[in-house]
């Protein structure tokens, strides 16, 4: 993470993604495997260390070196999908260029892994008292005390293992689109730990304005007093 200024003067802090080049490995369509698809990588690796299946499933989409990452972005069913990905073809670069004009991004990504933690780190827990000779500061409490079923419950927040979950950010604003070394600023933090894999998702999920009426109020005109 790192901080820019806008033209107005105004500072936000922003994360650097390296957004690209990612090459086309293959195109799906519902004709050959029943939906709309468009493969991708991302980042380089020795061929040493592929796979034998990776390295004959990239014979035919013209890619020399073989990524790292590897993923699927499904497209939209029907005719508009089939038109999307037919504009694709194996060997193609996908860059940061298709943000431009883009306000809104959503993140995905890994958070980092704190291992095993407690309920007060992990669920943000209450503490206990301290003080008269209490034995239960920082202890989970009693898990069970029901008169029916002795037994804890599922879905019980409990110490356990804390991060490595799939987390999403969703109205990340983009800041800044630099094309010439293919980076995405965008405001705010993004999951994961630094050099970690993210995925980036256009998104139209803005928070809208409220809306008020330019319908003018009635103005109420006082009664006329009642004739006795």
């Amino acid at each position: 993470m790192t901080q820019i200024f806008k033209e107005d003067g105004n500072v936000v802090p922003v994360t650097v993604l390296k957004a690209g080049p990612c090459p086309v490995l293959q195109v799906k369509t519902v004709k050959t495997d029943g939906y709309n698809a468009v493969q991708v990588g991302f980042d380089a690796k020795k061929k040493q260390n592929t796979t034998k299946a990776i390295l004959g499933h990239l014979k035919n989409s013209k890619v020399e070196t073989p990524p790292r990452y590897i993923r699927e972005f499904r497209l939209a069913d029907g005719p508009t999908g089939e038109k999307e990905a037919e504009s694709f073809k194996p060997g193609d670069e996908i860059k940061v260029d298709i943000f431009e004009g883009v306000y809104k991004v959503c993140v995905t990504g890994v958070t980092r892994g704190r291992g095993f933690s407690g309920m007060v780190r992990r669920w943000n827990k209450k503490r206990g008292p301290e003080s008269h000779g209490s034995m239960n500061v920082r202890g989970p409490g009693g898990l069970s005390g029901d008169s029916r079923l002795t037994h804890i419950r599922p879905n019980r927040h409990m110490c356990g293992h804390y991060g490595v979950e799939n987390v999403t950010v969703d109205n990340l604003e983009v800041v800044k689109v630099d094309i010439n070394r293919d980076l995405l600023f965008v405001c705010g933090a993004v999951p994961g730990h630094k050099n970690g894999f993210v995925t980036i998702y256009k998104t139209n999920l803005t928070k809208k304005a409220p809306v008020v009426s330019g319908k003018a109020k009635k103005k109420v005109e006082p009664r006329a007093p009642a004739k006795k």
